[in-house]
């Protein structure tokens, strides 16, 4: 597992997030300090992050 902070799309405070390096994935979790959902997409290669996105789902 890998831990990775990022910025919040609704309220910009900082959050964190658990990642599997195992497996690039798409999914909607909530916001820890807000509660709004926010997408995220995960990319791993070879257990090191390729690339990390947390959208607004409402854009």
């Amino acid at each position: 597992m890998f831990e990775h902070f990022f910025q919040c799309p609704y309220c910009w405070e900082e959050v964190s997030m658990l990642l599997d390096t195992s497996v690039s994935q798409m999914y909607i979790e909530d916001c820890e300090v807000c509660c709004n959902p926010i997408q995220v997409h995960v990319e791993f290669v070879n257990g090191e992050l390729e690339s990390f996105s947390a959208e607004n789902i409402e854009q």
